[in-house]
C-alpha cells in the first residue's frame, strides 16, 4: 500500500502548494504505516523533482508525454488512475484548487473510491477512516467516514502547512496506456498572466468592495498590495459592476482562497463572500460601518473610511520598510 500525491508543476517548477500536499500525505502515510509516492506529469528536471524528497516522499513517478503538456481531464484521470493501481495506492491526495476539483471526482468514479473534498486536517481516525472538513462557511466542522478501500482527499490550500522530513527518493519513469479518444480536447492558445501574483498562490491578499466607491479609487488598493507583495481581489458586486475583472472575484461564487493574511477594504461581508475567504489565517477588515457583518469574521477590524485609512496604512508600512 502507499499514499499517492498528485503534484502540479508550473512550467517545470513546483510551488508551495505541492510541498504542502507532500507534507500532508507524508503524515497520513505515517498513520497508515506506509510510504508516500509523488506523481509528476510533464517535463520536470531531476533537481526540481528532488525538492519533493525534502518533505518526505520516498518515490517519485514521472510521466512525460507531449500530449500531456496541457491539462486534459480525461487523459490526466487515466494517468493518475493507472499510477495509483501500479503503486497499489489506497489513498490519493489532490489540492482543493481548480485542477484538483476537476480531476478528483473523475478519478473517484474511475477507481470506485470514496471522495471527501476540501479537508482541512489529518484523519482523526484510521479505523474507520475519518477526516475533518469545515462546513457552514467555516462555522462548524464535520467528521466524514470513508468506507471504500481507496480514499481520495482534496486538501484546502494553506490549511496544513509545510514540514520538512528529508528522505532519499527514487525517481521512476512510467508510460501509461493512453488512447486517442482521451485527447479530444485541443488547446489552441494559452494566455498567462505575467508580472502579477495569482490569487491562488498569494500569501497576502488585499481586496476591495463597494466601499471603494468606484474603480478610479483602486490605486490605493494596488499600492498597498504592491508594497506587501500581495495579490488583489474584489467582492462580487465590484466585478459585476465591471470595476474589476471577474478573475479577482473571491467568494463562494468566485475563487475560494486561504491566504495567510486577507485585508478586506470596504467589503460589507455577505455570507457568500465570507464563505470564500473564511479559511484565511488572519482577516483584517476596514469598513466605516461598525455593524458590517465582515467584522464578525475578522480577527482585526478598523472602523473608518477605507479611502482615508488605506493611505495612512500604506504610509506606515512604507516607513517600517524604509521605502519613503
Amino acid at each position: 500500500m502507499s499514499v499517492l500525491v498528485y503534484t502540479e508543476n508550473w512550467d517545470g517548477k513546483f510551488k508551495k502548494l505541492s510541498f504542502e500536499l507532500i507534507s500532508y500525505a507524508n503524515e497520513i502515510a505515517k498513520k497508515l504505516n506506509t510510504t508516500t509516492v509523488a506523481l509528476s506529469i510533464g517535463k520536470v528536471s531531476a533537481d526540481e523533482l528532488n525538492k519533493l524528497a525534502v518533505y518526505g516522499v520516498t518515490k517519485i513517478v514521472t510521466v512525460e508525454d507531449e500530449r500531456l503538456n496541457y491539462l486534459t481531464n480525461q487523459a490526466y484521470t487515466s494517468v493518475i488512475a493507472q499510477t495509483a493501481t501500479k503503486e497499489n495506492a489506497d489513498s490519493i491526495i489532490f489540492s482543493h484548487n481548480g485542477t484538483g476539483k476537476a480531476l478528483a471526482p473523475r478519478v473517484s468514479v474511475r477507481m470506485k473510491a470514496g471522495l471527501v473534498s476540501g479537508v482541512s486536517g489529518l484523519p482523526v481516525s484510521i479505523e474507520p477512516f475519518t477526516v475533518i472538513k469545515k462546513i457552514y462557511t467555516a462555522k462548524a466542522f464535520s467528521n466524514i467516514v470513508i468506507k471504500s478501500k481507496i480514499k481520495i482527499l482534496t486538501l484546502s490550500q494553506n490549511s496544513f502547512g509545510i514540514f520538512e522530513s528529508p528522505a532519499t527518493a527514487a525517481i521512476e519513469s512510467f508510460t501509461p496506456q493512453l488512447n486517442d479518444y482521451e485527447f479530444q480536447t485541443t488547446v489552441k492558445e494559452v494566455n498567462k498572466i505575467t508580472g502579477k501574483i495569482l490569487l491562488t498562490d498569494a500569501e497576502i491578499v488585499v481586496s476591495g468592495g463597494r466601499g471603494m466607491k468606484g474603480p478610479e479609487n483602486w490605486g490605493i488598493i494596488e499600492e498597498l498590495a504592491n508594497i506587501l507583495s500581495a495579490a488583489t481581489a474584489c467582492s462580487r458586486p465590484v466585478s459585476d459592476e465591471g470595476w474589476r475583472s471577474h478573475g479577482e472575484h473571491v467568494g463562494q461564487t468566485g475563487k475560494i482562497i486561504a491566504p495567510n493574511l486577507y485585508i478586506a477594504c470596504g467589503i460589507s461581508g455577505a455570507i457568500q463572500h465570507v464563505g470564500g475567504i473564511s479559511s484565511s489565517k488572519c482577516i483584517v477588515a476596514i469598513n466605516k460601518d461598525k455593524d458590517a457583518p465582515i467584522f464578525e469574521a475578522a480577527d482585526y477590524g478598523v472602523v473608518g473610511d477605507v479611502n482615508k485609512v488605506l493611505p495612512e496604512l500604506t504610509k506606515s508600512i512604507k516607513e517600517i520598510k524604509g521605502l519613503n
